[in-house]
């Protein structure tokens, strides 16, 4: 028998957040952005298991940009390093969201 092809995909997320006790975040931040690289079958549920995967993790997501698949990306044209690749084949080898990057943003009117 064959192994039955897997449907999920990986999605590039972008996952903006708020502030939230013991988020992680720098103490002078006031939110901050992820970049996210999640599996599922459509980007909904992508989706659904990062900000459930962020909440537990005690941050508290505001907005999240789906940004496609990698060949969604590839046919927009985006330049995507061999690393991020990487990270989105981990990413569906594992069924898992991982995050590639965190900014945090700070309050620029000083």
């Amino acid at each position: 028998m064959s192994k039955k092809q897997s449907r999920q995909q990986v999605f590039t997320l972008l996952v903006e957040v708020g502030r939230n006790q013991g988020d992680g975040l720098p103490d002078e931040a006031t939110g901050g952005a992820l970049m996210c690289y999640a599996s599922g079958i459509d980007e909904a549920e992508a989706v659904r298991e990062t900000v459930a995967i962020l909440k537990q993790a005690d941050l508290a997501p505001l907005d999240v940009s789906g940004y496609g698949t990698l060949e969604e990306r590839l046919a927009e044209g985006h330049d995507i390093s061999q690393d991020e690749k990487d990270l989105m084949q981990r990413a569906l080898d594992e069924n898992s969201v991982i995050v590639a990057q965190m900014t945090p943003f700070f309050d620029s009117a000083v």
